[in-house]
């Protein structure tokens, strides 16, 4: 059976889930298109831009979550070994360059198959798991960005650990 003959029917759009979600915590969001929901969050060093998309041929719930870091040419080879580094250590999701963009991006999906619907946990889950992995690692990327440090000292940067107290 070819994937394209499988469809499900829902009792609610998947992103309405995200929606109830975003509205709950008193996120910014705008669903300009049926299958896309984009939300901002504040975090601790930039707000994040994150995008929820439904792909329905593939049942499957989207999370990307961007933030506000433009990646030159010249500085794309050691962006690539800090996302190498980066991906290494985490067990859900992965960072992106988008090269024709220049941008960041964690990237994750929730698999729905067979008409499954997404939980509010796992959409909370989604959004937590990535906003967690852009907070980790946005310091990183700035060294290597605008400090010109490579991979490997942006993420030893990262790993000092402070003693005692000022």
């Amino acid at each position: 059976m070819q994937t394209s003959q499988i469809r499900s029917t829902r009792r609610e759009h998947p992103l309405d889930v995200v929606e109830r979600l975003a509205a709950a915590n008193e996120w910014a969001f705008e669903r300009d298109d049926r299958d896309e929901v984009q939300v901002t969050v504040a975090g601790a060093w930039t707000d994040y831009q994150v995008a929820f998309s439904w792909l329905p041929d593939l049942e499957t719930l989207h999370i990307g979550c961007a933030f506000d870091l433009k990646v030159p040419l010249r500085r794309r080879a050691d962006t690539l070994e800090l996302i190498a580094i980066a991906n290494e250590q985490l067990w859900l999701g992965h960072f992106d360059l988008w090269t024709s963009e220049g941008v960041v991006m964690f990237r994750h999906a929730l698999l729905l198959t067979g008409g499954a619907h997404p939980t509010t946990a796992q959409c909370e889950s989604l959004m937590s798991n990535a906003l967690i992995a852009c907070e980790r690692y946005y310091q990183a990327f700035q060294f290597v960005v605008w400090a010109g440090k490579n991979a490997r000292e942006a993420i030893n940067a990262l790993m000092l650990e402070t003693r005692g107290e000022a």
